[in-house]
């Protein structure tokens, strides 16, 4: 099983070249929040087995709005060295190779405690953030007004 190199982002860890992509669009158990947000990373060159590594939360664009957190880099090369750790050879042919990361590993391998976020309507909000931090709405539907039926003032 290879991975689809449109949409994959490039990640060089300890001197091997690496892809690294998440799903484009949402499984219907990952748009629910039932499954976690996954990426699957394999080697460049002569790709072998892949990596599937499973994050303790859901996507950014599931339907509940349970808490995320950015893809990035720093992660993903985490996320490599642990695999490594735990026996994946990825140049090895073979079936896919699973890391279930918790919440615990996540702040090891960030190197960071980790920034959550909580998908909002048209972006996300910082965990204990509140609408002004997110800068594309200043007011949602609100209850008080007598035409609730109207949403107001948007940029």
């Amino acid at each position: 099983m290879a991975i689809p190199k449109k949409g994959s982002r490039p990640i060089s860890v300890d001197g091997t070249a690496f892809r690294w992509r998440v799903r484009h669009k949402a499984t219907h158990p990952q748009g629910n929040a039932w499954n976690p947000l996954t990426l699957a990373v394999e080697r460049a060159e002569d790709p072998g087995r892949v990596l599937i590594v499973s994050l303790p939360c859901a996507r950014p664009d599931n339907s509940l709005g349970e808490r995320t957190i950015a893809v990035r880099p720093a992660l993903v090369a985490g996320c490599i060295r642990r695999a490594v750790e735990q026996g994946w050879n990825p140049g090895q042919p073979g079936s896919a190779f699973a890391l279930t990361v918790t919440e615990d590993e996540l702040a090891v391998l960030l190197g960071e405690p980790p920034q959550y976020l909580v998908p909002f309507l048209w972006g996300v909000i910082p965990e204990g953030g509140s609408i002004e931090d997110l800068p594309r709405c200043t007011e949602i539907w609100s209850r008080d007004k007598e035409d609730a039926g109207q949403a107001s003032s948007f940029l």
